[in-house]
């Protein structure tokens, strides 16, 4: 069982950045390839960003490509979404997510992740 807990969250105004964090609690969260999804109102979940268990590799969704950075410090077992340039069309609720690394890449479909946070609000003013 692996226990997600999103934070870094809030309100912005357009234009600006915020840094949200995913701290784990899973021993072998090295061997866990870690994904952010976000969920507007009214619309489906849409992927966002992922990372490789070794931070090596990462992949976007086109909306926020170019803005949004994603990291992770396995010593910290955390996984960062760096997002600047912010848009009022951002404004969702973030999730990260866990998918035990099988050697597949990139995990983008959010049914094949195991475990996910709570989620945290990310508002953009315009």
């Amino acid at each position: 069982q692996v226990q997600l807990v999103e934070s870094g969250g809030g309100t912005v105004q357009a234009g600006g950045s915020l840094r949200l964090s995913c701290a784990a609690s899973a021993r072998t969260f090295s061997s866990y390839v870690m994904g952010w999804f976000r969920q507007a109102p009214g619309k489906e979940r849409e992927f966002v960003a992922v990372i490789s268990w070794s931070g090596t590799d990462t992949y976007y969704g086109d909306s926020v490509k170019g803005r949004f950075t994603i990291s992770r410090d396995n010593a910290k077992n955390t996984v960062y979404l760096q997002m600047n340039s912010l848009k009022p069309e951002d404004t969702a609720v973030y999730s990260c997510a866990a998918h035990r690394d099988v050697g597949r890449w990139p995990i983008v479909r959010s049914r094949e992740y195991d475990y996910w946070g709570q989620g945290t609000q990310v508002t953009v003013s315009s």
